[in-house]
Parts: C-alpha cells; sequence; structure tokens
C-alpha cells in the first residue's frame, strides 16, 4: 500500500513538474520575439475574418515562429475570439503576447491627416483622399449632406468652415462622417463660450464670426496683420459698403476658377461676390484658424477702409480711396 502511494505521489510530483516546466516555457514563448528585426509590416485583418487565417498570415510574413505555439496562446488566453478588424503595423521583433494584445484591443495603424488653415472642404477632401482615409467624392457628399449638417447642429447648409484645421490621425477604415464629427468637435472645443458671448456682443451670429475669419485667412499673408484686416472689414461693414473680397468672388466660382482672376470674375454676380452684394456672403469660404477666428472678434482699432497687397505678403492700408488708389499704383501697376 506504501508503495502504491509513494509512486502515485511520484507520479503526480512529475506531473505537476512537467506541467509546471510546460508553462514556464509557454510564458517565455509569450514574450519571447522572433528576432530583432523591427520593420513594420502591414496587416489587415477582415471583418469577420477568421483567426486561423489572421495567424497564418502572420507565420507566412515571418510576423511569428510558431503557428501552433501561437495558437494555443491564443486559445490560453481568449484572444482567438477577441481579435478586431483593421489595419496593423507589426513587427517580427513583437513578442507573442504584444501581437495578440495589438489585434484583441484594435490596436490598429493611424494615418497622419493635416488640415492647413484656409484649406476649404474641396481642398480637403483631396487631402482625406490622398492620405488613403477615403474617396474624395464621398467626404464632398458627406460635408454637403444637409441632414448630417443639422444633425451636428451646424447652421449652415455645409460643414465649410467648421472643418477645423489641425492634425488628425485616422484608422484606414474610418468613415467621412467620423472625420467630420472629429473636427467638428475641435471646431467647439476652440470656439469657447467667450467667444460665443463676444460675437453676440458684435452683433454677430457664430456663423458670421466664422464666415468673416474664413475671409481674413485667406486675405491675410502676413500673420501680425490679422486684427487690422479684420478692422478693415468691421469698418466697412458698419458703414454699409461692400467688403469687395478677391478670395469670396474666387470662391463662387471655384469649379470653374483656372487661377486668374479677372476684371468679369468681379463683375459677374454669384452669393459670394462681395464686390456685387451687401455685407456677408452667406458662409465660410475656408476653415479658419484659431488666430483668424480671434482677429474676427477682437479686430484692431483703426480708421482703414482699403488695404492692397505689398507683394511681399504684407499689405498697404489706407482710410479713403484716394490714398489707396495711390497705394494700387505704387504696389500692383508699378507707377
Amino acid at each position: 500500500m506504501k508503495r502504491i502511494i509513494l509512486i502515485v505521489s511520484i507520479t503526480a510530483f512529475l506531473f505537476i513538474a512537467v506541467l509546471f516546466f510546460l508553462l514556464w516555457k509557454f510564458h517565455l514563448y509569450a514574450g519571447q520575439p522572433v528576432g530583432d528585426d523591427d520593420t513594420k509590416k502591414v496587416v489587415i485583418v477582415a471583418p469577420g475574418q477568421n483567426f486561423n487565417v489572421t495567424a497564418e498570415k502572420l507565420h507566412e510574413i515571418g510576423i511569428i515562429k510558431s503557428l501552433f505555439k501561437f495558437k494555443l496562446l491564443a486559445r490560453f488566453k481568449g484572444y482567438d475570439k477577441q481579435i478586431k478588424a483593421g489595419e496593423y503595423l507589426l513587427s517580427p521583433s513583437m513578442p507573442p503576447d504584444t501581437i495578440l494584445t495589438y489585434l484583441s484591443k484594435g490596436k490598429v495603424r493611424l494615418h497622419r491627416l493635416t488640415v492647413p488653415e484656409g484649406y476649404n472642404i474641396y481642398q480637403i477632401a483631396s487631402i482625406v483622399a490622398d492620405s488613403g482615409l477615403g474617396m474624395k467624392k464621398d467626404f464632398l457628399s458627406t460635408a454637403a449632406d444637409l441632414s448630417f449638417v443639422h444633425e451636428m447642429k451646424i447652421k449652415a447648409n455645409t460643414f465649410e468652415g467648421y472643418l477645423f484645421p489641425d492634425t488628425y490621425y485616422f484608422p484606414k477604415n474610418v468613415t467621412p462622417k467620423k472625420i467630420i464629427r472629429t473636427m467638428v468637435k475641435r471646431f467647439r472645443r476652440v470656439f469657447v463660450s467667450e467667444w460665443e458671448k463676444r460675437a453676440a456682443s458684435l452683433g454677430l451670429s457664430i456663423h458670421q464670426v466664422v464666415t468673416l475669419a474664413s475671409i481674413i485667412e485667406k486675405e491675410t499673408g502676413a500673420a501680425l496683420e490679422r486684427p487690422v484686416i479684420s478692422s478693415v472689414f468691421h469698418n466697412r461693414l458698419k458703414k454699409r459698403m461692400r467688403l469687395e473680397s478677391d478670395p469670396t468672388v474666387i470662391y463662387g466660382i471655384i469649379e470653374d476658377f483656372d487661377g486668374n482672376i479677372t476684371r468679369k470674375h468681379l463683375t459677374t454676380w454669384t452669393p459670394y461676390n462681395t464686390y456685387k452684394i451687401a455685407g456677408l456672403p452667406p458662409g465660410p469660404i475656408a476653415s479658419p484658424g484659431i488666430k483668424a477666428i480671434e482677429a474676427a472678434l477682437f479686430p484692431a482699432e483703426t480708421r482703414f477702409l482699403y488695404f492692397v497687397s505689398k507683394g511681399d505678403t504684407t499689405h498697404k492700408f489706407s482710410t479713403n480711396i484716394n490714398d489707396h488708389n495711390r497705394a494700387v499704383r505704387k504696389y500692383q501697376l508699378k507707377r
């Protein structure tokens, strides 16, 4: 009897020892990469893709070494049922456990999207397409989706002006709505409640402020001139003078504009031709940055009513038409 107990005890001990040894080896495998090659490879997991297919792909491109151990580790930790679709950047220098963490938590590759200040929705749509985040036409149709505009509580017909210029990061399969939502939320964080009160004190709606800011953004070459350019437009609005801004004219003919503004363009009526309409155009002509919005809300105190480019990114400002015409002859006509 004692001999049987001894044999059973030894057997149990050996079993436990072997089990612990295997678990220890398993633990080592989980934290041991294939090698030190940290070259990232793109791995795409399609929606609904079976884990075995994913594992075989990783083995095929050299991200993992032992297909059997990788599958066993995934099942042991429950990762095989948690893999999320998306585009991943993985390398052979990543331990199997880290790879499974990436896949199960959806730590997908993010694509950088940088929107410069003063870009309109057409230019932003091109950047989105160039970044591999969707098609230009899909972005433009979503940006002009009136029901979506109203859903986001934007009091306009499109998202023009409200797609805040900044650097964003999105996964490959992001939708146009997600991109736009993110940009609009960024705009709302920037346009603080104090600015809303300031707009009201000026007798302007948020939409009018954004519209004015977009014009200031497009007219400004030297950043320090923003408040002064803003003062010109504020002064003209107070005197009920037309704004006469070339960038607004260009926006009104943007689909046919070849880069050369002509007298015919300036004299042809469009809702955005501020040589022909009174006051502000119906909406923004681009996405203004924070400094342009600030300038629209806090213009410099001047009596200027005109400005003309000096050809060096700065402008010559004038309080009357005679001085302005002299400046035009000097800087534009070179007389």
